[in-house]
């Protein structure tokens, strides 16, 4: 038990290190090169100006450098991958028994991870560097949409064909079996997380968020016994500790895409890792642990609609937290009681995983 506890934890450690380490190297870079949006301005989702929110965020739309998100999966990557080499080059006991590289558990979210990152990244660059028709917004939605979909596919196919999963658990029920239907469901799954994305928009908000959903599917995994998948939930949990070190107002750097795609991906593949595989209710509580994210995803989606069925909008600007910037709080108290909700919703949903 002491061991399994040092393994969770220490990567978590090591990752914080690592990532609050890397920073200054990496701002620099940033900041030599530029990488921010050359021009204040964003378009709403039916094409017109955002007039509000050019408003409320004129001068923190430029200067500050994107790609922050680089810190979080790195730091991460790098905290696994260095204790797999130490339990290979210096296989002792206590070296091997910390190493949880393995491939029933952690090979599926680290590749999605790194996936989501690298793809997120390739916006983020477009977004700062391109040209033509990638001169402002990166890479359209519909494309990225299309790569997180494609994804969803594969890891949806890889847990029928490969794993035998053709079923999701459900409290106080038992099984409900689907068959070959897990796969468009994981791909619904994920495409519906990662529209919650759009929680990146105020200094902290998405890291903070983030953290507390992963370490409550790392307490749930834990509980599972899938130590290894749990050791994974938290060294990403280490490495978003050190983002946020940074990103607290005034933000050193903002998350963007090669953040969160790969965090809502790879959470997507972690509540299926602690469903029927793991003998839990992964995925019917997501929507609970991830409640902010659901939340900030359908007020795009409620003001989308209204727009178009009303004639007008039902929020004063989406998705909700800028909203109540809107409304005139700071900030930093929308941030911080987005927080509060999101560890209540992160340790309600735990509670219903492990007693249902």
């Amino acid at each position: 038990m002491i061991l399994n506890v040092v393994k969770i934890f220490l990567p978590a450690v090591i990752a914080f290190v690592i990532g609050v380490g890397i920073t200054p190297l990496l701002t620099n870079f940033l900041y030599r090169h530029e990488m921010w949006k050359k021009k204040v301005g964003k378009t709403a989702l039916d094409g017109n100006t955002a007039t509000v929110f050019n408003e409320l965020h004129k001068h923190k739309e430029t200067g500050t450098p994107r790609m922050g998100g680089i810190v979080i999966w790195l730091s991460a990557a790098v905290t696994i991958t260095g204790i797999w080499f130490i339990s290979k080059v210096i296989p002792t006991d206590t070296n091997i028994k910390l190493d949880f590289l393995s491939r029933s558990q952690t090979w599926l979210p680290l590749t999605t991870l790194l996936i989501g990152a690298l793809c997120g990244l390739m916006d983020d660059y477009l977004e700062v560097k391109g040209t033509g028709t990638y001169m402002s917004g990166g890479l359209p939605l519909r494309h990225r949409l299309a790569i997180v979909g494609i994804v969803g596919i594969l890891c949806g196919s890889w847990f029928f064909f490969k794993l035998d999963v053709t079923s999701i658990g459900l409290p106080l029920i038992g099984e409900l079996f689907l068959g070959w239907l897990i796969i468009p469901l994981f791909a619904l799954v994920t495409v519906g997380i990662y529209s919650g994305g759009v929680i990146d928009g105020l200094d902290g908000l998405a890291g903070g968020i983030f953290a507390a959903i992963f370490s409550s599917y790392a307490a749930i995994a834990f509980f599972q016994n899938q130590i290894n998948l749990a050791a994974l939930c938290l060294t990403i949990v280490g490495g978003i500790l050190a983002f946020l070190w940074f990103n607290i107002p005034p933000a050193r750097y903002y998350m963007t895409e090669t953040g969160t795609m790969a965090l809502t991906i790879t959470l997507a593949v972690v509540a299926f890792m602690t469903d029927s595989l793991g003998g839990g209710y992964g995925v019917i509580v997501l929507p609970l642990i991830a409640l902010p994210l659901v939340i900030t995803s359908l007020s795009v989606i409620i003001q989308i609609m209204s727009k178009k069925f009303r004639g007008k909008k039902f929020f004063l600007i989406a998705p909700i937290h800028h909203h109540f910037e809107a409304l005139g709080w700071q900030a930093y108290k929308v941030t911080m009681r987005f927080w509060i909700i999101g560890v209540v919703c992160a340790i309600l949903g735990f509670v219903l995983a492990v007693i249902g």
